[in-house]
């Protein structure tokens, strides 16, 4: 019989996204005050890691290191350590790979996320691509690359097997949904991505729509790391609104446990990411 100890379960809050508004919720995050607070009690539900995107004058997606600065202060200042803060670097079609590079250059954050998608856009960005992500990894800065489809799934593993992602088993978000009618997910819509997946050291899973947390708990039981929040959902899985992106980090925290899953804390997460490095 195994005597191996479960992993502990990495749970990311994703508290706005680049597209909603307080028109989609009142309690919608978006000032660096309102992040700072978000990442408080996202903490004390059982978050390790918060995934940041920031706002401009008129609450409008932006790719700014000033405004990331401003937003990781206030979020320092009301949990320090205690969360991985990872920055986005979605284009939101409004930027490219070299503004969306430039600004982890110029921001040097401590993690960042990354669409294969939008960074490989085609071939006559690679080298430089390339170049950029073996920067990431000499700077130990944690890189996640996000992924919507068994296609792009592919496309990662090939990019690894020639070297041009600097790392044999990368971490990897598996978003679920955003191809589908109302952007609504479902936990098989995960088997097609893992079925030709082989990253398995430190993987997560976010989901649209009020399945959320089926999915997720689908990813706990396989392994998997979650991230949930505003960004892509706001719902209780009965389908009425959450209060909050702390009750949505709360209901995962609850389902980690009950898969004999630990949550992980800050300092842990930060351990499964220097592996990865």
């Amino acid at each position: 019989m195994s005597t191996a100890r479960p992993t502990p379960a990495i749970l990311c809050v994703a508290p706005n996204g680049a597209r909603r508004t307080r028109r989609d919720h009142p309690d919608l995050p978006t000032t660096p005050a309102e992040l700072g607070r978000v990442a408080a009690e996202s903490l004390e539900a059982g978050a390790a890691m918060i995934h940041l995107h920031v706002r401009d004058r008129n609450m409008a997606h932006i790719l700014d290191a000033a405004a990331y600065r401003a937003a990781i202060r206030a979020i320092r200042s009301q949990v320090g350590d205690s969360l991985v803060i990872q920055v986005t670097t979605e284009s939101c079609g409004l930027y490219g790979p070299e503004e969306q590079m430039g600004l982890v250059r110029e921001l040097r954050p401590e993690a960042v996320s990354l669409s294969i998608g939008e960074i490989f856009p085609d071939p006559t960005v690679e080298a430089a691509t390339a170049e950029f992500l073996d920067w990431l990894r000499v700077e130990g800065i944690h890189a996640q690359f996000i992924v919507f489809d068994a296609e792009q799934v592919r496309f990662l593993v090939r990019l690894v097997h020639r070297g041009i992602v600097p790392h044999s088993d990368p971490c990897v978000l598996f978003v679920l949904g955003r191809y589908t009618p109302s952007q609504q997910s479902a936990p098989a819509d995960l088997d097609p991505l893992l079925e030709v997946s082989p990253f398995r050291k430190g993987w997560f899973l976010c989901a649209f729509g009020k399945q959320e947390l089926a999915c997720m708990d689908r990813a706990l039981i396989l392994g998997g790391h979650a991230r949930v929040g505003f960004e892509n959902n706001l719902y209780r899985p009965d389908g009425t609104q959450a209060g909050g992106n702390a009750e949505l980090v709360g209901l995962t925290a609850a389902r980690a446990r009950h898969r004999g899953r630990p949550l992980a804390n800050a300092d842990q997460a930060r351990e499964l990411f220097a592996r990865l490095l």
